[in-house]
């Protein structure tokens, strides 16, 4: 029981960072459009101050990332195994406990790629990430 609790405690903790983090980094609605002198959303133009006062992302005057744990490398310099770590990470994320990650390798153009399969080993989905953003693309 005690390592259960351990466990859950774990969890939430982990899921909150996260969710810190996915928060902080969620990017702003495009501006509205300007409205038209005496409509219900006018403004005096002296109210501008209040908008600059609170920053560019309305946070306040420091940024979201002002007091971040975890400062984000420009150059994440991802190996494959370190891939292959990500995508596990993220089917265990998202509660998916039967596909798998298979066939991770580095690609001639210097992506990485993997795909992800069943239990049996059919593959479902071809992707690849870039080693020094990270940012994944859907292969097929």
């Amino acid at each position: 029981m005690r390592k259960f609790i351990l466990a859950a405690a774990t969890v939430v903790v982990i899921g909150a960072g996260t969710t810190g983090i996915l928060i902080a980094n969620a990017q702003p609605a495009p501006p509205a459009p300007p409205q038209q002198m005496g409509g219900p959303m006018d403004h005096p133009h002296w109210m501008g101050w209040m908008h600059r006062m609170h920053g560019q992302d309305g946070r306040g005057p420091m940024g979201p990332r002002t007091f971040s744990l975890i400062y984000r490398q420009a150059d994440r310099q991802l190996t494959p195994p370190d891939v292959q770590k990500i995508a596990e990470a993220f089917l265990l994320w998202n509660g998916n406990h039967a596909w798998k990650v298979v066939d991770v390798k580095q690609n001639p153009d210097g992506a990485i790629g993997f795909s992800l399969a069943t239990q049996e080993g059919s593959i479902i989905a071809n992707f690849t990430m870039d080693p020094h953003t990270a940012r994944i693309t859907r292969t097929s």
